[in-house]
C-alpha cells in the first residue's frame, strides 16, 4: 500500500474538480521555471512619463531584456534597441532643486540633462574616474569625486578647482640630519667648513627646500588616511566643508569553502564570510575644514546612552560588566536643502539603539534628535542599518526632518523640528508603512502600507505635514507602485496569491481602475486551477494569533496526514495575498493537497509583516517561539481540520532548515519526519550581521546560543529527518551539517540520511537539483506519514 501510494506522488496526477485539469508532477514543478510564463519585473520611467520600461522575456531567451510600453500607444509592448538602452537617463541622478536638470556619468563624462528640452550634453570629461556629481546650494556649482578627491566645476566659467587632498599611507618623515652616524656627520661638518662655495650652495638649496616646503604645505594641506580608506565623499552645499566616513576594515579569518566541481578540474578554495562574533569593521564620521585646513573627527562621546548596557546581563551575576562607550558605525551627513544643517544615522554595533543627530560642522559635536532603544535590535521597514539607508531626510522648509521609528511597536512616519525638537506621527496604528518619498512640488507623501490588512499592500498620498490618506491602488493582494515622474500615471506590478506578477497602469487618483499591459502565463500554467490558500489564524500557547496559509485537500481524498512548511529567511513574510518568492514551493504544496494532505504555511515569531513584538520574538532564543508556533500550528491541524497525530511532517530551507532540525530534535512527540534543507545547525558559525541582532555574541551570551543551536540537542531525535545541502553554500556553509553528521553518528542514530548537491550555493538554480531534493523530501512524507 505505502509503495502504491509513493508511485502515486512521483507520476503525474490528474484531478477532476468537475473538469479535466492539468497534471502535477515534481518534475513538472521543478523545470526551469520559465514553464511558467513570462513575467515583467523591474519596473521604470522615461524622464517625460511617457514610456514605461521593464524586463522582460516573451522570447524565451537565456536571460530577460528590456521592453517597453508607451502610456499612450494602446498598451503595445516593444523590445528597447541596444541604441535606446545606451541612451536611457539612469535611475539614480542627482537633480537641481526644481528639479528640470539632472547630472550623471556615463562613459567617464559628467552629463547635464536638461528635463524640459530633453537633451543632455557633457559638462566634463578629464580621462580618470569620476562619480558622485552633485549640485550645490549655489546651482552654478557642481560637486564631484575623482581619484579620492573632491572636486568644484563652474558651470558658468568651467573652472574646476580641488577642495580637498586626501593621500594614502602615513605622512612622511621629513629628513633628520641627526640621524647620520657620528663619522658621516663629522665628515660633512668638516667639509663644508673647508669648502666655501659648497657650504653656500647648501644654505642656499636649504632655502629653496624651505621656500617650497612651505607654499606647497600652504596650498596643497594633506591629510593622510594610514592604512584606512575614506568612503561617502561629500562637499557641504556651502563648499565650506568636506564630510567623509574613514572605513577601517578589521582582519577576521574567514572559512574556506571549497568547489569540488571547479571547471578547471582541481579543488578550489572559495574565501568565504568570517562568523559571528568577530571584530567588527570601525566606520567613523570625520571633517574636513576646507578653509582653516584641518580634518577632525566627529565626537560621540557624549550621545545620550553612549555606556548603557543591556538589560541580558543579568544573566550574568558572576560576570564583571565595564560600563564604556560602545561601539558605533555612523551614516553619512543628510544636508538640509539650503544647506545649513547635517543630520546623521548613528547605530551602535550591539544593535541596541539608532540615534539621529544634527551636527555641528565647525565642531563636529553631535546634538541627539531622537534616539531609539530596543533591548532587543533596532530593525523594521524603513529604519535603515548601520551604514544608513531606510527613511530619513529634509523637508523643504528647512526645519523639519523625516524618518521612521518603531516606537509604538510599528514602523510609522514621523516628522522632527530640529530647532524646538517637537516630534509628531504622521501615521499611527496596527499597521506598518513602507518606501514614504516626497511628491514632486514637496506638497505630499507618497506611501505603501498595509492598514488594510497584512497580506495587502496600497499605495497612498498624504499632506506633507500629515494628514487623510487617500488610498490610489484598489487591487486585492500587492501593488507595488512606480509614479512617472510627471505624477500622472501610476505603473503597478501586481499579483495575487495564485497569480503571478502582472504590468498595470492607473491614472493618478483615486477613482480610475487599473488596467493591465501584460498577460504573460502560460498555457501549460493556466492548465491547473492554482489554489487560492486559506488566510487563517490560530492560537498560540501564549495567546497570540498566529497567522497561516491553509491548504485544504478534498475531503474524499483527504488521506489524514499533515505538512507543515517553514519560510527561511527568518525576518520575512510568506502569508499573504501575493504571489510568493517561494513559488515552488506553492507549487509543491498544490501536489501534497492533490494527494490528500493538508498543508499549513505559518508565519512564526520572528516574521516581517506584524510589527515589532512579532519581529523580536525570538530575541535571544531561536526555536523558541518560533518553533512552539509550529508545534501549535500541528495542534490546530488536528483539533480542527481532521489530521491525525503522529501523521505530521516538517520542512524549509535556511532559517525553515533551522527549525524542521529543531521541530525533530526538540518536538519529537509532534513531528514524525521533516526534511532541512540548507540549515544553520549551530548559529556561533553563522554571520555576525545577522545573528548579533538576535543572539549577541556567543561570548558575551552564549545562554543564548546553547538554547538556540540544534546540534546541541541532536540526541532528542526520534523521527525521520532528510538533510539537503549545497557543498558549494557560501552563506549557511556545509561544514554546519558536516558538523551536525559527525554529531548524530556519535549518538548513534541511525534514522536520518543526507543529500549533497556539489554544484548548489545557498539558493539552488539548477532543476536537476531542485527536482532531486524535492523528490527526496515527498518520498520521506509518503514513506513515513502514509498507512
Amino acid at each position: 500500500m505505502r509503495k502504491i501510494k509513493l508511485l502515486i506522488g512521483v507520476m503525474l496526477i490528474t484531478l477532476t474538480n468537475g473538469f479535466a485539469q492539468a497534471q502535477l508532477s515534481v518534475e513538472h514543478i521543478m523545470q526551469d521555471p520559465k514553464w511558467m510564463g513570462n513575467f515583467p519585473s523591474n519596473v521604470n520611467w522615461d524622464e517625460q512619463g511617457k514610456t514605461i520600461y521593464f524586463n522582460y522575456n516573451p522570447e524565451g531567451n537565456p536571460s530577460d531584456s528590456l521592453y517597453k510600453i508607451n502610456v499612450n500607444a494602446t498598451g503595445k509592448i516593444e523590445k528597447v534597441s541596444l541604441k535606446e538602452q545606451k541612451n536611457q537617463i539612469p535611475r539614480f541622478t542627482n537633480s537641481n532643486s526644481s528639479q528640470t536638470k539632472k547630472l550623471f556619468v556615463e562613459e567617464g563624462s559628467i552629463i547635464l540633462y536638461d528635463l524640459e528640452s530633453d537633451s543632455r550634453k557633457p559638462i566634463l570629461s578629464l580621462g580618470d574616474r569620476i562619480s558622485s556629481p552633485r549640485f550645490l546650494a549655489n546651482e552654478d556649482f557642481v560637486s564631484f569625486e575623482m581619484s579620492n578627491n573632491l572636486y568644484v566645476l563652474s558651470l558658468k566659467t568651467g573652472k574646476i578647482e580641488k577642495k580637498t587632498n586626501f593621500k594614502s599611507g602615513n605622512k612622511p618623515a621629513g629628513k633628520d640630519e641627526s640621524k647620520l652616524s657620528d663619522r658621516d656627520s663629522w665628515l660633512k661638518n668638516d667639509n663644508l667648513e673647508l669648502l666655501q662655495v659648497v657650504k653656500e650652495r647648501q644654505e642656499a638649496q636649504e632655502a629653496s627646500k624651505h621656500y617650497r616646503e612651505a607654499i606647497a604645505d600652504k596650498e596643497k594641506f594633506a591629510h593622510y588616511l594610514g592604512n584606512n580608506q575614506a568612503m561617502s565623499l561629500q562637499l557641504s552645499p556651502d563648499q565650506k566643508y568636506a564630510t567623509f566616513l574613514q572605513y577601517t576594515r578589521a582582519d577576521n579569518k574567514r572559512t574556506v569553502v571549497p568547489d569540488y566541481t571547479h571547471a578547471s578540474g582541481y579543488t578550489t578554495d572559495l574565501n568565504t564570510r568570517s562568523k559571528v562574533g568577530d571584530e567588527a569593521s570601525k566606520v567613523e564620521l570625520f571633517i574636513y575644514d576646507i578653509e582653516n585646513e584641518k580634518v577632525y573627527k566627529v565626537n560621540t562621546s557624549d550621545l545620550e546612552g553612549i555606556k548603557d548596557l543591556p538589560d541580558y546581563i543579568s544573566d550574568y551575576p558572576d560576570k564583571e560588566w565595564e560600563e564604556t562607550e560602545r561601539g558605533i558605525s555612523l551614516g553619512s551627513p543628510i544636508f538640509s536643502p539650503d544647506g545649513r544643517h547635517a543630520i546623521v544615522n548613528i547605530r551602535s554595533d550591539d544593535n541596541k539603539d539608532r540615534w539621529i543627530a544634527k551636527l555641528n560642522l565647525e565642531s563636529g559635536s553631535l546634538q541627539v534628535l531622537d534616539r531609539q532603544r530596543d533591548e532587543a535590535w533596532v530593525a523594521g521597514p524603513g529604519i535603515g542599518s548601520s551604514y544608513g539607508g531606510g527613511t530619513l531626510g529634509w523637508l523643504p522648509d528647512n526645519k523639519h526632518i523625516y524618518f521612521q521609528s518603531e516606537e509604538t511597536g510599528y514602523s510609522h512616519l514621523y516628522i522632527l523640528d530640529v530647532n524646538s525638537g517637537s516630534k509628531k506621527a504622521l501615521t499611527s496604528g496596527q499597521f506598518e508603512v513602507f518606501n514614504p518619498f516626497l511628491s514632486k512640488d514637496k506638497k505630499s507623501w507618497y506611501l505603501t502600507t498595509s492598514e488594510i490588512h497584512a497580506g495587502e499592500r496600497h499605495f497612498y498620498k498624504m499632506p506633507v505635514m500629515g494628514g487623510k490618506m487617500d488610498k490610489l491602488t484598489s487591487m486585492t493582494g500587492n501593488n507595488d507602485v512606480s509614479l512617472s515622474p510627471d505624477e500622472k500615471h501610476i505603473a503597478i506590478l501586481y499579483s495575487y496569491s495564485n497569480k503571478p506578477w502582472e504590468l498595470y497602469l492607473k491614472t493618478n487618483d483615486i477613482k480610475s481602475e487599473a488596467k493591465p499591459l501584460t498577460n504573460g502565463q502560460s498555457e501549460a500554467f493556466q492548465a491547473y486551477d492554482w489554489r487560492d490558500p486559506e488566510l487563517v489564524t490560530f492560537k498560540a500557547q501564549d495567546g497570540a494569533n498566529v497567522p497561516a496559509r491553509l491548504y485544504k485537500p478534498d475531503p474524499a481524498k483527504s488521506n489524514g496526514a499533515a505538512v507543515i512548511f517553514v519560510h527561511g529567511a527568518g525576518y520575512l513574510q510568506n502569508v499573504h495575498k501575493w504571489w510568493s518568492s517561494y513559488f515552488r514551493e506553492y507549487m509543491f504544496h498544490n501536489l501534497l493537497t492533490d494527494l490528500g494532505y493538508t498543508v499549513l504555511d505559518i508565519d512564526y515569531r520572528g516574521s516581517a509583516g506584524y510589527g515589532r513584538d512579532w519581529r523580536t520574538g525570538i530575541y535571544r532564543h531561536m526555536g523558541g517561539k518560533d518553533l512552539s508556533d509550529q508545534v501549535d500550528g500541528a495542534n490546530f491541524l488536528i483539533s480542527q481540520h481532521g489530521v491525525r497525530a503522529g501523521k505530521i511532517g516538517i520542512y524549509g530551507g535556511s532559517y525553515g532548515g533551522f527549525i524542521t532540525l529543531m521541530a525533530l530534535f526538540n518536538a519529537a512527540d509532534t513531528f514524525t519526519s521533516g526534511a532541512a534543507l540548507r540549515s544553520v545547525t549551530d548559529w556561533a558559525h553563522y554571520n555576525h550581521g545577522y545573528t548579533s541582532n538576535i543572539l549577541n555574541e556567543p561570548f558575551n551570551d552564549p545562554i543564548a546560543y546553547k538554547r538556540s543551536s540544534p546540534i546541541y540537542f541532536a540526541e532528542g531525535l526520534k523521527g525521520n529527518l532528510l538533510i539537503a545541502h549545497g557543498m558549494i553554500d557560501v552563506n549557511v556553509h556545509f561544514q554546519d551539517v558536516v558538523r551536525l553528521a559527525q554529531r548524530l553518528i556519535e549518538l548513534g542514530k541511525d534514522n536520518w540520511e543526507m543529500a549533497v548537491y556539489p554544484v548548489e550555493d545557498h539558493g539552488f538554480v539548477e532543476p536537476s537539483s531542485w527536482t532531486d531534493e524535492y523528490k527526496r523530501i515527498l518520498k520521506l512524507f509518503n514513506d513515513t506519514l502514509l498507512d
